[in-house]
């Protein structure tokens, strides 16, 4: 038995040191140190220089935060930019109307005049990537833990203050490897974003949720748009003295085709994994964390979707809340389904065993995983409330309203009455709640608040509930389900919150006793006093504890592992993963082809499905295989295809770019197989789907007619 344990557990440490070239999400700033050379043998003919340089025009400069939730890249000199439709989608919703429907219609500017602007949207180009470790955590030496964030912040500002002083630049500190290292991104953020073009949603959302996070998929996930800068190519509030912005770089677009085994890199922002989080971690999110999400947001996706059903009207205005919540309300199924199925959980804990026994003897690390441990206990049995308010609470659209108006509380709370500090209060409120109006539906809200706070009820200790909850059970009903609809029903008909009217007519005379009686405010109160009394406390205290543990624990792999390269997690800074294009076998007997075709489309096409539909005119250049100069060798026109690209959130947009430097796709999704990467890649199954830059240009030129608009960008045939 002595021989068979140690050859498994030398089995796991070497597949702990085995480094996978397509798994990482890298630094651009260092990839030159560490990467270069794989990334060379697996096909890149770039110097390093062409894809991160501070002084030159490289690959960098055409990459662009978008909106700051996913990425885009700019494909002409005019400041094209490319992204996701599901990017887009919230854009492209609000300037849709019942009369002028460009969600389902589609929309195609014939000229830079009839590019539509939209308020509010953004992007940014990373100028400069620096290595700010040494500073920081000189900066951090003696101080305790509980003082940490806050010393953070103070640091934070500093560094950013100075890298921005005399420039229009932005900065910001982000923390890598929990907290054992800090790099420093210097931005360029332009403000006035015009939409371009659209495809219809039928052809930017073919599939809908059914299809979301699966392999074959056959949607056309692209919008377009275009970044505005002042004559001097310089940001701007937006103008029509304005003009398209000039980037140093844009990538030219390849449409002579992919293979498998071709190289493809991917350069973007990807938003958050959590690649060393430790065994209790992970057992938490499958038990408790991911089922309590995913029940709360089907309560909200089955009211609006009565709503939605009704009139396009409707349908328009919560479409894009609709897809963003049942975007992850899908991920968290499959996030913990593959955990379970892939043992990820075993997989952390088997990596923990080897840990420990590397760190026996070893001061520094030692008591990592027993102090790991007793957090974890001591934070499991009230890991639910902020789930339960974030998720659910303030998931009620008048609830939200409600907490808007906190800060004017306090400030009378603290004395702090002056009329300057008090109306302040109210227009960042009010400013705060436009959009929450515009798609506000009582009937759906009040029928969402009766089943959230039921689901409460049931769920979490009646020790743990706000005394309002007591109230609440008094109110009219011969079942507690009854009992909670009584109360929806008044809060809904009583509050001060139930229009938009009667909101702004408080606004205009604010009274805090008002406030205070008004049954909406009181709940929401009663809920978010209940968990900053009692339990923010005891998740500070967790984040205390767990915070230099987390630290030692990577600090201690990468000593126990020094030939291994590590990378940091994802936090939405600008990262490179590079791979391959390959196709995979998701299980015994079936083989997934690494790319999808028009065929697939017309095979899944339902005209009495909504999330299958397509328009008429697709199916007609289909049947006459009009593909122009976009189609395979075969004749067929491409529309996705996979590699084993490592990305997550965020990475929504992102360019997938060949050896050359040369657009081939952009990546818009992951794969159902490997829900779980976020937690831990998995080399056999992880993929990144990619729409095909040959079905965007088709569907830009034949489908939308803009011939035009493929006429700016650089084409490689």
């Amino acid at each position: 038995m002595k021989k068979i344990y140690s050859l498994l557990f030398l089995m796991s440490f070497l597949l702990l040191n085995t480094v996978k070239a397509d798994e990482g999400m890298w630094i651009p700033l260092l990839l030159k140190k560490y990467n270069y050379e794989q990334m060379k043998a697996k096909g890149l003919k770039l110097t390093a220089e062409q894809l991160y340089d501070v002084n030159n025009s490289s690959m960098k400069d055409a990459i662009v935060w978008f909106n700051g939730g996913c990425t885009g890249e700019i494909i002409s000199k005019e400041g094209l930019v490319l992204t996701n439709h599901h990017c887009g989608y919230d854009a492209i919703a609000s300037l849709s109307t019942k009369e002028d429907n460009i969600l389902d219609n589609g929309f195609w500017a014939k000229n830079k005049g009839e590019e539509r602007a939209k308020p509010g949207m953004w992007v940014s180009i990373v100028q400069k990537i620096e290595d700010v470790s040494d500073k920081v955590l000189a900066e951090l030496k003696d101080v305790e833990e509980k003082n940490r964030p806050a010393k953070l912040q103070e640091i934070f500002k500093k560094l950013t203050n100075e890298a921005t002083k005399g420039t229009h630049y932005e900065a910001q500190v982000r923390e890598m490897f929990k907290g054992n290292a800090y790099y420093l991104f210097t931005f360029e953020k332009f403000t006035d974003i015009r939409l371009v073009g659209t495809p219809p949603q039928s052809v930017g959302k073919f599939g809908g949720d059914a299809d979301n996070w699966m392999w074959p998929r056959h949607t056309g996930d692209f919008s377009m748009f275009r970044i505005y800068a002042n004559k001097e190519n310089k940001p701007a509030a937006y103008s029509t003295a304005n003009v398209p912005y000039q980037p140093k770089h844009h990538l030219p677009v390849n449409i002579k085709g992919i293979k498998e085994g071709d190289f493809a890199m991917i350069m973007g922002f990807p938003g958050r994994t959590n690649r060393y989080e430790f065994s209790q971690g992970i057992d938490l999110a499958i038990e408790k964390v991911n089922p309590t999400i995913v029940n709360l947001r089907d309560i909200r996706l089955k009211a609006w979707k009565e709503v939605m059903d009704k009139n396009v009207s409707d349908r328009l205005v919560l479409s894009a809340d609709y897809a963003s919540v049942a975007n992850y309300w899908k991920y968290f199924i499959g996030q913990t389904e593959q955990m379970k199925r892939l043992k990820v959980y075993d997989y952390k804990k088997n990596m923990e065993t080897n840990f420990a026994k590397f760190a026996s003897g070893k001061s520094e690390y030692q008591n990592v995983l027993n102090n790991v441990d007793k957090a974890y206990a001591d934070y499991k049995p009230y890991a639910l409330q902020r789930t339960y308010l974030i998720e659910g609470i303030l998931g009620v659209s008048m609830n939200g309203i409600a907490s808007s108006l906190f800060p004017y509380a306090n400030a009378l709370k603290e004395n702090k009455d002056t009329a300057a500090i008090v109306k302040k209060a109210l227009a960042a409120s009010l400013a705060a709640t436009e959009e929450s109006y515009a798609a506000f539906f009582p009937s759906a809200d009040e029928k969402i608040l009766a089943q959230i706070l039921e689901m409460y009820y049931n769920n979490i200790p009646a020790d743990q509930h706000p005394a309002i909850m007591s109230k609440i059970l008094k109110s009219k009903g011969k079942t507690n389900s009854e009992k909670f609809r009584a109360y929806a029903a008044m809060v809904f008909a009583k509050s001060i919150f139930r229009t938009k009217e009667t909101y702004e007519e408080f606004i205009k005379n604010p009274s805090i006793k008002k406030l205070k009686a008004d049954p909406c405010y009181a709940l929401v109160d009663a809920f978010y006093g209940n968990y900053l009394t009692n339990f923010k406390p005891k998740v500070d205290a967790f984040n205390a504890a767990i915070g230099p543990e987390g630290r030692a624990y990577i600090k201690g792999l990468m000593e126990m592992m020094p030939e291994k390269t590590f990378y940091p997690d994802a936090n939405s800074s600008l990262r490179l993963t590079y791979g391959q294009v390959q196709a995979y076998d998701p299980k015994d007997a079936v083989h997934f082809e690494y790319y999808t075709t028009l065929d697939g489309v017309m095979e899944k096409y339902n005209p009495a499905d909504f999330e299958f539909n397509a328009p008429q005119k697709l199916i007609d250049l289909y049947n006459s295989k009009d593909f122009g100069q976009y189609k395979m060798a075969n004749g067929k026109l491409p529309v996705a295809f996979i590699t084993n690209n490592d990305i997550t959130g965020g990475n929504s947009g992102s360019p997938v770019i060949d050896g050359e430097g040369q657009l081939i796709g952009l990546a818009f999704d992951g794969n159902w197989e490997a829900m779980s990467g976020d937690i831990v890649f998995d080399e056999k199954y992880k993929r990144t789907i990619n729409v095909d830059i040959r079905y965007v240009l088709f569907l830009i030129d034949k489908l939308g007619g803009a011939p035009h608009i493929v006429g700016e960008m650089s084409l490689i045939k």
